[in-house]
């Protein structure tokens, strides 16, 4: 398995439990992510992607792109996509 970093998260939002991250790289639903931080260590399959509210298939770099998390992430934490 490799880790390309693909952005950094830029806020997030507890209810409901959403990181909002700035993309460097390309991300689609189904791509599997980890978000790593000093305290935050989350790996989620992208079940959804949000711009603007509004539901996309996938984002490109420079987007800033909502997705649902499972747990407390951090501005500054970083995203990496997980490839096998």
């Amino acid at each position: 398995m490799t880790e390309e970093i693909i952005g950094e998260v830029s806020d997030f939002f507890a209810h409901p439990v959403v990181a909002g991250i700035e993309l460097t790289a390309p991300l689609k639903v189904g791509d599997k992510i980890k978000i790593k931080g000093h305290t935050t260590d989350v790996e989620i399959t992208v079940g959804e992607i949000q711009i603007e509210h509004a539901d996309v298939a996938a984002a490109k770099p420079g987007d800033s792109i909502g997705i649902k998390v499972p747990d407390r992430v951090r501005k500054g934490d970083h995203v990496y996509k997980i490839t096998e």
